[in-house]
Order: structure tokens, then C-alpha cells, then sequence
């Protein structure tokens, strides 16, 4: 090689176009490795938003969390859930080792309090991790700009980010550095990595998945703060 080139390639901001990038912040074991082997510094970014693109609700794209937020929440951190569709259905998520008096649901009425309520969980040091559903209350697709708040705002807190989106934003870009597409495979997950920081993955991932019962309209055991309780924690972890 040429001298002056590994010169360059000893710079911490310059990597090789075949090689994972350094990963800025600590990661999360997924719980699958598998999929670690396959993400820049072995598992979930923390501090950075993670895109999750399934093709239906349903088909295995929370069971793809769990063993990461039972990891969090035997721990005691908090986990956040804004705007999930439905209410999480607490003896599944108990049951998938998630305890619940660490789990957070926050459920706004408007667009506009959703995007607030999600840059201030993911904005405070005291929230491990936030998983976000915007895109139905923004009328199928959050603005471009917004997407870009939520990076930056993973990024100040330092936590772990679950952004779950429509399938059919797969082309369309996007500021997160991780993007799965997600779809059933039988009893498996197909896991599609659409962008990471690194190469192109060359071939989807196929996951043995738990299907827990993902919502329903009971709650027992869950906390659910407003977003008044946010704003006080990250004013507490400022």
C-alpha cells in the first residue's frame, strides 16, 4: 500500500468503504447474533436513531426488541413507548422478561405533542431506551425535518432509538444510520439491512422471533406518565 494512503487510513475520522465504521457511542446486544455480527460495533447504536420498516404490523418487530429492553429493564432503566397504536399488552411484555414498572407509554393526541414528547425522552439521560410511532399521526409520513430532530435529539441523550416506519419509505432517505426492513419469513423474521454505517449488507438475516401478544387495550402494571413527567426527568438528568 501506498505509504501516503495508510497514512490517511491511520486518521479516526477516515475508514475503509469495506469496513464497519467506528461506532460513536456504546451499543446494545441485540439478543441475536447473528444480527450483532452483522451491526457497526455489535449491536443496537445507542445514541443514534434505528429504523425499523416491518411490512405489517405483527410479524415479529417488537420480539426483535425484547431481549435488549429485558436487558435494559433487569437493570432498572426506564424505557419509553411514544404514540404505540395500541396499549402494550402487560403480561406478554412481563412475561418476555420486560418488568413493567420500568416501561413508560405516552400516547399524544397531536402531531405536534407526539414529535415534542419523542425529542425529550430521547433527549433525556435518564431514558435507556424510546421507541416512537409518529408516522400514522403525521398523516403517513413525518416531515424530513423532523426526522432529523429525533437524530439529533438521540444523540444528546445517548440512549437507545426505535424508530418504527411505513414499508414504504425503504428508498426514501433518511437521517438514521441503521435501517432494517422487516418482514415474515414463515416462523422467522426476515431482517434486510437497507443502511448501516459500514458496507452494504450483501444478504437479509433470517431470526428465530418470539410473536408475543403485542397490544391490547388493557394495561396492567404499566405506568403511563404525561409529557409533563418527560420534561421534569430530563430537567432532573440535565
Amino acid at each position: 500500500m501506498n505509504p501516503a494512503l495508510a497514512h490517511v487510513l491511520e486518521r479516526s475520522d477516515i475508514r475503509r468503504g469495506d469496513a464497519f465504521a467506528v461506532a460513536p457511542a456504546p451499543t446494545l446486544a441485540t439478543g441475536f447474533a447473528r444480527l450483532d455480527a452483522e451491526l457497526p460495533g455489535g449491536g443496537w447504536p445507542r445514541g443514534a436513531l434505528t429504523e425499523l420498516l416491518a411490512e405489517h404490523e405483527g410479524i415479529g418487530e417488537l420480539g426483535l426488541l425484547l431481549p435488549a429492553l429485558a436487558a435494559l429493564t433487569a437493570a432498572g432503566q426506564t424505557v419509553v413507548l411514544i404514540a404505540p397504536s395500541h396499549c402494550a399488552h402487560a403480561p406478554a411484555w412481563a412475561a418476555a422478561g420486560i418488568r413493567l414498572d420500568c416501561l413508560r407509554l405516552v400516547f399524544p393526541q397531536r402531531p405536534r405533542d407526539a414529535l415534542w414528547a419523542g425529542v425529550e425522552a430521547l433527549r433525556c439521560g435518564g431514558v435507556a431506551a424510546t421507541l416512537l410511532w409518529l408516522d400514522a399521526l403525521f398523516h403517513g409520513q413525518l416531515p424530513a425535518n423532523s426526522s432529523r430532530r429525533l437524530q439529533v435529539a438521540a444523540g444528546e441523550g445517548g440512549g437507545a432509538a426505535f424508530f418504527f416506519r411505513p414499508p414504504q419509505l425503504a428508498a426514501a432517505a433518511s437521517p438514521a444510520p441503521l435501517r432494517l426492513q422487516l418482514q415474515a419469513a414463515g416462523k422467522q423474521l426476515r431482517v434486510q439491512l437497507l443502511k448501516r454505517r459500514g458496507p452494504p449488507a450483501r444478504q437479509a438475516i433470517l431470526l428465530d422471533i418470539t410473536r408475543p401478544a403485542r397490544f391490547s387495550h388493557a394495561v396492567a402494571g404499566a405506568v403511563l406518565p404525561d409529557a409533563t413527567d418527560i420534561r421534569r426527568r430530563n430537567r432532573i438528568a440535565a
